[in-house]
């Protein structure tokens, strides 16, 4: 009827027994029986009981941390049984074995290899995690078993976040930076835990919060439109969580027209004025060139036609005059 009574670890502990099987004492037995009514009562004394102390631990990236398992057990323990689970929060459909205690064997998960390991194993179920990454982040199960103790075993359930500043977020741009054109600048970060907060701002030469339109969390984006000389500057987006803020910046150079200087007008008048004279005066070279030219045709015409007639010219007879 009373299982407990049978275990003498319970009677030493509380310091109730008869010594070399002597009856207890009246008094002695009607407290030992009520204490084991009670603790069969409650179940305490059919099958492992397991707590945690805490049930949501907080770690920053790349820091250790110990997840509590505490067991209590009225059987020996050579046999005890200790097993770790993870339901990751990144992937939940996808639960694995962190680290196995049987018989004093210990099994790790090799993805977890070097950096987990039991905290007084078999005495205590309590687990180090070393080196801890956001990918650590989920449920963890600590299941105790210790045959032939009768009952289920004992679990005990507790949540891990891994915190991490944010990465260094990616801007770019892309858009046409001519007077009346339209740019668009774009920011992108990787990761961070809790998610970071993404904020858009001019910081030169003036400070000008921007509005910005978020695609899905890690992602945001500005448009400018219309552009003008005065959207020149030097743009920076901020992504900011509890542990930390990272920039990255952008500069945009507004391409306007440009207007010539009085010393270029001048230069460019004085290029021309000199062009028309050279051309002015090319053009008188060919029209001496060509008058000359005209005039010796004309001469010789002149002297071939005096040639013509003289040939053409009859022979009068000479006459003597005696």
């Amino acid at each position: 009827m009373y299982p407990c009574f049978l275990n003498y670890h319970l009677i030493s502990y509380l310091g109730v027994w008869a010594e070399g099987g002597e009856k207890m004492s009246g008094g002695m037995e009607d407290t030992f029986v009520t204490l084991l009514y009670v603790l069969e009562r409650h179940g305490w004394c059919s099958s492992v009981k397991v707590s945690v102390r805490d049930r949501t631990l907080e770690v920053v990236e790349g820091e250790s941390v110990t997840l509590p398992c505490s067991f209590y057990t009225m059987g020996p323990m050579s046999r005890i049984n200790i097993i770790w689970t993870l339901v990751p929060l990144s992937d939940p459909a996808s639960p694995s074995q962190v680290i196995v205690y049987d018989q004093g064997q210990v099994m790790e998960d090799p993805a977890l290899r070097g950096r987990v390991g039991f905290v007084g194993a078999p005495w205590s179920a309590d687990v180090v995690l070393n080196g801890t990454r956001v990918s650590d982040s989920g449920t963890y199960r600590c299941v105790v078993n210790n045959p032939p103790e009768p009952g289920d075993p004992g679990i005990g359930e507790l949540s891990l976040h891994v915190l991490a500043p944010p990465t260094l977020p990616l801007c770019q741009w892309e858009g046409d930076l001519d007077l009346g054109g339209s740019v668009t600048m774009s920011c992108a970060v990787e990761g961070g835990v809790p998610v970071p907060e993404m904020r858009w701002e001019k910081v030169e030469p003036d400070s000008i919060s921007l509005p910005l339109d978020m695609e899905g969390d890690l992602k945001g984006t500005v448009t400018i439109g219309n552009i003008s000389a005065e959207n020149s500057g030097l743009y920076r987006c901020s992504v900011t969580n509890p542990l930390g803020t990272r920039n990255c910046y952008i500069k945009l150079p507004v391409h306007s027209p440009a207007e010539p200087s009085p010393g270029i007008l001048q230069g460019v008048l004085l290029t021309l004025s000199m062009a028309l004279m050279l051309l002015a005066l090319l053009g008188l070279v060919l029209w001496i060139h060509r008058s000359g030219r005209d005039r010796k045709w004309l001469e010789g015409e002149e002297e071939e036609e005096r040639r013509k007639e003289m040939r053409h010219q009859p022979n009068l007879p000479r006459r003597s005059f005696v």
